[in-house]
């Protein structure tokens, strides 16, 4: 994925002389040194390969390549993207270098016509406001917000978090409908939406640092079907416990209705295979324990009252 990454961007429709391209590994890497080391070899723009000593994380990352580079505008995308062959041309074009200013531009997510359950939340990417996929930055804009919170470890808000930050420093974000990428969905094994869920906790940090934006931009009431679920499970389970015959069928017949309504909200205009079925039906079942669980311990770490 990396190589059709490079391979898109050292053919962009764009000086060659006027960018260069910074590869930037999460960690030592030896593998992707060899890779981009082989394209150097027959290289028409710049290319370098930066790698932080320790994992820290795609925040860290970045932050470490928009530091080490060179130029006055900073654009981001993923090593599993696929930038248009203009796609730097137009996002130079409506960006001033001399100015704080940002833009975000246009992801295409190709899918299935029904996709899976996966597919289907990597395609929220293309009415994302703002994704590091496909974004760009003056260096002043970069330099007057920080640039990216290192404290989101993981592949999950920290653009919402630089997004929110360009937005408090009122620098404009503009849309560039002009500047594509392609952002083709990772294969995934079964069962993925769970460990998914593990990223909810920075919700809680997004939260703690920009509540009215959190609510008006990512989620504007907390996820009551996912509350309503647990809430009914442990309706059962106090019955059970209680020897109250009524409260644990109320409990039981709840926590059922709930579950087969997020099951049908899930495959609704998605995959119906025999396999995607039964993965909605397993993983539903498990998906609002683990998320509240996370969302909860992001409160509890981040000393926030965030539902």
């Amino acid at each position: 994925m990396l190589k059709k990454c490079l391979e898109a961007l050292l053919k962009q429709k764009f000086d060659k002389d006027r960018y260069e391209v910074i590869v930037v590994s999460d960690g030592p890497d030896i593998d992707t040194r060899l890779l981009v080391n082989s394209m150097l070899k027959n290289r028409t723009a710049s290319l370098r390969f930066l790698s932080l000593p320790v994992k820290k994380g795609p925040a860290a990352a970045r932050n470490y390549g928009w530091l080490n580079a060179r130029g006055r505008i900073i654009v981001f995308t993923d090593d599993d993207c696929l930038p248009d062959k203009n796609w730097l041309s137009e996002i130079a074009s409506n960006l001033d270098a001399s100015r704080e200013e940002a833009v975000t531009g246009k992801v295409v997510v190709p899918r299935n016509k029904r996709p899976t359950d996966y597919e289907q939340n990597t395609a929220g990417l293309e009415t994302a406001d703002f994704v590091t996929a496909n974004c760009a930055c003056t260096r002043l804009a970069l330099i007057k917000t920080g640039g990216f919170d290192e404290r989101f470890p993981l592949a999950w808000r920290e653009d919402s978090d630089l997004e929110f930050k360009l937005i408090s420093e009122g620098i404009p974000v503009r849309r560039v409908e002009s500047a594509i990428v392609v952002h083709p969905v990772r294969a995934a094994n079964w069962g993925v939406s769970i460990r998914e869920q593990k990223k909810t906790q920075y919700n809680a940090l997004l939260y703690k640092k920009y509540p009215a934006l959190y609510r008006k931009k990512i989620q504007a009431i907390p996820p009551l079907l996912y509350y309503g679920i647990v809430a009914a499970f442990t309706t059962m389970l106090a019955g059970i416990l209680l020897h109250s015959y009524w409260l644990g069928i109320a409990g039981f017949y709840a926590w059922m209705f709930l579950t087969f309504n997020f099951i049908v909200k899930r495959l609704y205009n998605t995959s119906l295979s025999a396999l995607h079925i039964a993965e909605m039906v397993a993983t539903s079942f498990i998906i609002p324990f683990i998320s509240i669980y996370w969302q909860w311990y992001g409160a509890f770490k981040y000393k926030v009252f965030f539902l």
